[in-house]
C-alpha cells in the first residue's frame, strides 16, 4: 500500500523536474566584466552592418521559467584589416525588444515591464551600445575552451546600458566571405554591473530572478567598397 502511494508522489516530483530543467536558461560563454576601457580607432577596411539580418538576444530566467526575446541592432560598422577585426561598434534599439512567448500576459505585462524603469528604462534610455576596444586571436586549449563552434577571436568592447559603461570580453567566431563578414557569439553576463537589479533578492522565492543573462550575438557587415 505505500508503495503505491509513492507513486503518485515520486511522478509529481519527477514531472516538476521536467518541467524545470525544460526551462533552464541557455549556457554560454562566461564574459568577463571589467571597468571601461579606451576604444580601438578602426582601420583597414570598413563594413556596414546590415540591421535587417543582425540582432541580440537574450535570455533572462527565474525559477522554472525562462524569457526569451531579441533586439534588433540599428546601425553599426566594424573594420577588418589584415582579414582581422580591428574594431568597430555598433547601436541596439531597446524598444525593438520582441520576446518569444507570445501568452497576453507577456505582451501585456511583461514586456511594459522590461521597457519599464525597473529594468532597461527605454523611455530614458532607448539604446544601448558596444564599442569594440581589443581583438586578439582565440586559441583554444584546455581549460579555455568556448560553447561557440569555431571560435577564433577574443573581442572586448564597452557595452553601454542605461548610461552605465561597463567592458565585457568574450569569445566570437568572425568569418569574411568576399564581401560579407559574419559574427556570432554567445556569453552570459551579470545585469546587476549595469545596476538592473530588480527581483534578484533569493528570499522572494519562486519570484526571483537570476542576475545572470544569457546573450546570443549576430551580426553581418558587407563592404561596399569592393574587395579587400
Amino acid at each position: 500500500m505505500k508503495t503505491k502511494a509513492l507513486k503518485p508522489i515520486l511522478l509529481s516530483v519527477l514531472t516538476a523536474f521536467a518541467i524545470i530543467a525544460c526551462e533552464r536558461a541557455p549556457k554560454g560563454d562566461e564574459a568577463k566584466i571589467t571597468e571601461k576601457e579606451q576604444a580601438v580607432e578602426p582601420v583597414g577596411e570598413t563594413f556596414t552592418l546590415d540591421s535587417s539580418r543582425s540582432w541580440v538576444k537574450f535570455t533572462g530566467h527565474g525559477v522554472g521559467k525562462n524569457h526569451p526575446g531579441t533586439f534588433k541592432v540599428s546601425q553599426g560598422t566594424v573594420s577588418i584589416e589584415n582579414d582581422s577585426l580591428s574594431g568597430g561598434s555598433f547601436l541596439i534599439d531597446i524598444k525593438s525588444i520582441k520576446l518569444e512567448q507570445q501568452e497576453k500576459n507577456i505582451k501585456t505585462k511583461l514586456r511594459p515591464h522590461l521597457l519599464s524603469g525597473d529594468f532597461l528604462d527605454a523611455e530614458n534610455f532607448g539604446t544601448a551600445k558596444f564599442e569594440i576596444t581589443n581583438v586578439t586571436p582565440f586559441i583554444p586549449e584546455e581549460g579555455n575552451k568556448s560553447l561557440v563552434e569555431g571560435a577564433n577571436f577574443y573581442i572586448s568592447g564597452n557595452l553601454t546600458l542605461k548610461e552605465v559603461t561597463k567592458n565585457i570580453s568574450f569569445p566570437a567566431q568572425v568569418n569574411l566571405d568576399g564581401q560579407t563578414l559574419k559574427g556570432k557569439a554567445n556569453f552570459d553576463i551579470d545585469r546587476s554591473q549595469w545596476q538592473i537589479n530588480y527581483g534578484n533578492d533569493k528570499t522572494l522565492g519562486d519570484q526571483f530572478i537570476s542576475e545572470k543573462v544569457n546573450i546570443e550575438l549576430y551580426v553581418e557587415a558587407r563592404n561596399e567598397k569592393g574587395s579587400i
